[in-house]
């Protein structure tokens, strides 16, 4: 597997979460009649949701506008949508961003959804309980995984009714612009003023996403003063990213980044400007106004024969809204008083790994290799082999090959974080999932996206990847939306139904392992963090 392959590879499978729909599946919870459908009154207009969630006692509002459309704009800051005066429904999700086609994943046919792609996409949808109501409810704010480069806040994964019902907490999710849409750094080809954010408007626009909840906190039923950033993959990265930015200090107060600590560090000018020219150049154009005023399908066409292939996009260091790197040589002070819950899979890698290329599930040793070179760069791949099966004597060449790929693309940025993280004073909490899925015979034991379904607490909507409903399904769920929620309310996931949790240092490592039955271990992966972690540089594999 090619580096490029597995970029590309992680981008298509993680797109199918996010994938936004008309509405969210339920059949235990019918959309409410016109007579008693709640209203919100957001600041540019009324809108009118529905009720739903088993006691339909959750209020939802879907595609509500929270910027103008970006049409016209592209590159440009996100704009003050128009007011309207008459009720708007909001019962539909909006637009997805545009982005390159994903594959068809079959563990992901719980989450999928189809509405098509838009320019004007800046959306979010709530779930609430109560709607001015005087209660200071937590407010939690998803934003989906996809890398930088796919995805949307409306997959049924992300359905927000039992995680606000559970915990009474207000839950939102949002879209923003994705790939060179959201993060082409244009500021070295063009002194146009217009263009000088183009390299980190995506998570502008999330920062336009978090001046609304704080705006509407009230009307939503929420507390403008405890707001939680969380989200999974790629929308961990964003997380991460969202923590040095100085425009969103004070628009949250916890951070959770599930499986997505690659975001360590940007993109620099010097990285982020030749790939920038190269698409001007693949689409065959000589001015970025040019590049602005394509037509979108042609634009997302272009960006997958450039050298990026639509999947290779950070935010940008360039001095404006990214001052320096979020995690990188130290975590950035922007954010040193938000607690930080941080963590992977066991096995994040026999997705993307495995799926992608069944042949992995069978490696020989002879063939090991070669498969885990573009994940070593120029460490030695035999002593690590010979340092992993020293380690786990009970380990096949596969399990070596996900475990090594686990660690490179995803663990040890996890661990770098929370060791950078708890040098500051705000505390820590380390996790691992380490439950195992039954779907596809069992083989992708622990991967990537499987907490999504947990955390939600929506087991119902996400059979396709946990196997069907069960008491150990049911488990997993309590355990960790509970944690989840008691995190977003405290600062502290501590529960009774969890060992004392203690914060994570480099002294004990203490980590939580989410299975049947969770435990508290020092340093679990000690083996490979002082067999691998020196040898590998931050972040995922990439070119």
């Amino acid at each position: 597997m090619s580096i490029r392959n597995v970029i590309a590879g992680v981008a298509a499978v993680t797109a199918m979460m996010g994938l936004s729909a008309c509405a969210t599946l339920d059949t235990q919870a019918p959309i409410a009649t016109s007579e008693t459908a709640p209203r919100l009154e957001t600041s540019h207009g009324p809108v009118v949701g529905s009720r739903e969630g088993a006691t339909q006692a959750v209020n939802v509002f879907r595609g509500v506008r929270y910027a103008a459309s970006t049409e016209g704009r592209r590159f440009q800051l996100a704009g003050d949508p128009a007011a309207w005066s008459q009720p708007l429904p909001a019962t539909q999700f909006g637009s997805e961003c545009p982005q390159r086609p994903s594959g068809d994943v079959p563990v992901f046919q719980s989450w999928a959804n189809t509405v098509g792609t838009s320019e004007d996409c800046l959306f979010l949808n709530v779930w609430t309980r109560g709607l001015n109501d005087g209660k200071k409810r937590p407010i939690m704010v998803w934003l989906h995984g996809g890398g930088y480069v796919t995805g949307s806040g409306s997959s049924n994964g992300y359905d927000g009714s039992r995680l606000a019902e559970r915990g009474d907490v207000v839950v939102v999710t949002i879209n923003h612009r994705l790939n060179g849409l959201g993060y082409s750094y244009l500021g070295e080809i063009t002194d146009d003023p217009k263009y000088a954010d183009s390299g980190n408007l995506g998570s502008l626009d999330i920062v336009k996403a978090l001046e609304w909840v704080r705006d509407h906190a009230e009307e939503i039923g929420g507390d403008a003063g405890n707001v939680t950033i969380f989200g999974e993959s790629g929308g961990a990265a964003k997380v991460s990213t969202l923590m040095a930015m100085e425009q969103a200090r004070g628009l949250f107060h916890r951070a959770i980044a599930q499986s997505g600590s690659m975001s360590l560090s940007g993109f620099t000018p010097r990285l982020a400007t030749p790939l920038a020219k190269d698409l001007m150049k693949t689409a065959g154009v000589s001015s970025v106004a040019d590049l602005a005023a394509m037509p979108i399908d042609d634009f997302v066409v272009a960006m997958m024969k450039s050298r990026t292939r639509a999947a290779y996009y950070r935010p940008v260091v360039d001095g404006r809204s990214l001052t320096r790197q979020p995690y990188a040589p130290d975590a950035n002070p922007v954010s040193a008083n938000i607690p930080l819950l941080v963590g992977t899979n066991n096995n994040e890698m026999r997705l993307q790994g495995g799926l992608a290329n069944p042949e992995n599930f069978t490696l020989t040793w002879e063939q090991l290799p070669a498969k885990l070179t573009p994940f070593l760069g120029e460490a030695d791949v035999n002593a690590i082999i010979a340092g992993m099966r020293a380690a786990h004597p009970d380990y096949d060449a596969s399990d070596v090959f996900f475990q090594v790929a686990t660690f490179r693309n995803y663990r040890a940025a996890a661990l770098r974080q929370a060791e950078r993280k708890s040098a500051q004073q705000a505390p820590v909490y380390m996790y691992r999932l380490d439950w195992k899925t039954p779907v596809e015979g069992g083989r992708l034991e622990t991967p990537h996206a499987l907490d999504i379904a947990f955390v939600f607490d929506n087991v119902a909507r996400s059979t396709s990847y946990t196997g069907p409903e069960s008491r150990e399904t049911a488990r997993m769920a309590d355990l960790m939306a509970d944690s989840w929620i008691a995190f977003a309310r405290t600062g502290n996931p501590n529960t009774p139904a969890l060992p004392r949790w203690p914060t994570y240092d480099t002294k004990d490592r203490a980590t939580m392992i989410f299975d049947i039955d969770p435990a508290v271990v020092r340093d679990p992966d000690g083996r490979e963090r002082e067999l691998l972690q020196p040898l590998l540089p931050e972040g995922p594999a990439q070119e």
